[in-house]
């Protein structure tokens, strides 16, 4: 599809002080961001919010999403001083709800998970009043290390699912439908909240964007994301249409319908959009002491 991008698309630039201190901050700690690697087209807005998503991991992924710019290859570094970059990057910027998200790492044993850990507790010691949402990979359905990340307490554990079930492979070429809602009822399992997210306008039927969602809802899916598939470069999967702000917010009617306790849907929405307001519904940090609390005891 290569007709222009409607007026609904049209992002707003980047101008303000604060948007130059967050890219300030990010610079001076060499940290990765989804903004930046994923060509987020909400990053003007959300740096200008002094809020950004930090990408752990480094910036090369060992898997080749047909929807996804960031850079596939393989990796070259695994930087074990980055999560104590990260918790300070988050201090500086003074965040109360910090999202951080990471490249798939399949190159590694367990999937990166002892670094997701330790940027998770990092996070919690430097800036303990700030809620940690984490956007995972599947640790390629391994339980263990899936576990060694939920036990480090994030207060939000979002995995995306991206698409509906029958654009999986052609989309998600090493991801699976079935591992990915696996993946999100076991974090619901241990009490966590949980949220995803998928694209429109990559070629889904309207009674497959209904059975996804069901699925997810099936799960306990809490919060879910809805946005327009944009495409990176020529090489990438085609856009194959444009999304209307009137089908997003019926999909969203019917998401909050199904069970979703909230849903962000709109054409430039994406996984990590205005987290810190979805989240205000959930009393994030009491859940976390909780948790903690019960660890101990355990």
């Amino acid at each position: 599809m290569k007709t222009r991008k409607p007026e609904w698309l049209r992002a707003k630039l980047p101008s303000s002080p604060a948007y130059k201190a967050t890219h300030k901050i990010v610079e001076d700690n060499q940290l990765h961001t989804v903004c930046k690697s994923a060509q987020c087209p909400n990053m003007g807005e959300c740096w200008s919010r002094g809020t950004a998503t930090v990408m752990i991991l480094g910036n090369i992924c060992t898997r080749s999403c047909r929807f996804c710019a960031v850079q596939t290859g393989r990796p070259t570094e695994l930087d074990l001083g980055e999560p104590a970059r990260v918790a300070e990057s988050i201090a500086k910027m003074d965040l109360k709800h910090a999202v951080v998200t990471s490249v798939a790492r399949d190159d590694l044993k367990d999937g990166g998970a002892s670094v997701w850990a330790a940027t998770i507790r990092a996070i919690h010691h430097r800036v303990p009043e700030c809620a940690v949402e984490v956007l995972t990979a599947d640790f390629r359905g391994q339980q263990e290390y899936l576990d060694v990340v939920l036990d480090a307490c994030p207060d939000i554990f979002n995995h995306n699912l991206e698409t509906v079930e029958r654009l999986q492979r052609p989309i998600r070429k090493t991801a699976r439908y079935d591992r990915s809602l696996w993946v999100l009822e076991h974090a619901k399992s241990r009490g966590f909240i949980t949220k995803s997210g998928i694209m429109l306008g990559i070629g889904e039927t309207d009674e497959e964007i209904e059975q996804v969602l069901k699925d997810m809802a099936a799960v306990g899916v809490d919060i879910l994301t809805i946005g327009q598939y944009l495409q990176p470069t020529q090489e990438h999967q085609p856009v194959d249409r444009w999304v209307t702000p009137e089908e997003f917010q019926r999909w969203k009617d019917y998401a909050l319908e199904v069970g979703f306790g909230v849903c962000e849907s709109g054409p430039l929405v994406r996984s990590s959009y205005h987290a810190d307001e979805q989240s205000m519904k959930f009393d994030v940090r009491a859940r976390r002491m909780e948790m903690l609390v019960a660890q101990k005891e355990a």
